[in-house]
């Protein structure tokens, strides 16, 4: 701080007294304060718009990812609602049954055909065919839920058991197999141990 600033030529002779030598450092060791102002960045980026760029950029790969990840079924991505091997084990066991729930899609489109029959008998199987196959769904769903928690507990122990599961597994069987995000891994029948 106080000393004589070095001249060209003793920089020079400095550099001759120390030859470059193979797998050493060969430069004196950074001060702290030099190291902490080249990381150094403001809170806020003064070019908004590339800062707003970069983000997108970064924000869109991550979506592509995540996207992947939910047609593979790569752990490493998904999203948290879908990570761990609960959830995987919810997965597969839906993933293996047939449901009732899973068809109330195709059979809803019937009978929405059948609603446009004005006729007392259509109105009659328009209303038993809804209001069955919903209560069908609804009691194939619970009961479902019961022996797949029962399972998670021997498997995993008492604590696997989320508060949120078992909506997780409504809502996977409500969906038509074909339409599941993470797609399915296993095939009918093929529950897991």
């Amino acid at each position: 701080m106080f000393g004589r600033s070095r001249t060209t030529n003793e920089e020079l002779a400095e550099q001759a007294a120390s030859p470059v030598r193979e797998g050493a450092k060969n430069r004196p060791t950074p001060k702290r304060r030099e190291q902490e102002a080249a990381r150094r960045r403001p809170l806020v980026e003064t070019d908004r718009k590339a800062a707003r760029n970069a983000d997108r950029a970064k924000r869109r790969e991550q979506m592509a990812k995540q996207r992947q990840a939910m047609l593979t079924g790569d752990e490493a991505h998904l999203p948290a609602r879908d990570k761990g091997p609960v959830k995987r084990f919810i997965r597969d066991y839906v993933d293996a049954r047939w449901g009732i729930a899973e068809f109330m899609l195709p059979v809803m489109l019937v009978v929405l055909a059948l609603s446009f029959i004005r006729q007392p008998w259509a109105m009659l199987l328009v209303f038993i065919l809804v209001y069955g196959l919903i209560a069908a769904a609804v009691v194939d769903t619970f009961l479902m839920w019961r022996r797949v928690r029962k399972k998670l507990t021997a498997k995993f122990g008492e604590d696997a058991v989320q508060r949120g599961d078992g909506f997780y597994t409504a809502m996977r069987a409500f969906q038509m197999r074909r339409t599941r995000m993470p797609r399915p891994t296993v095939a009918r029948g093929d529950y897991p141990g």
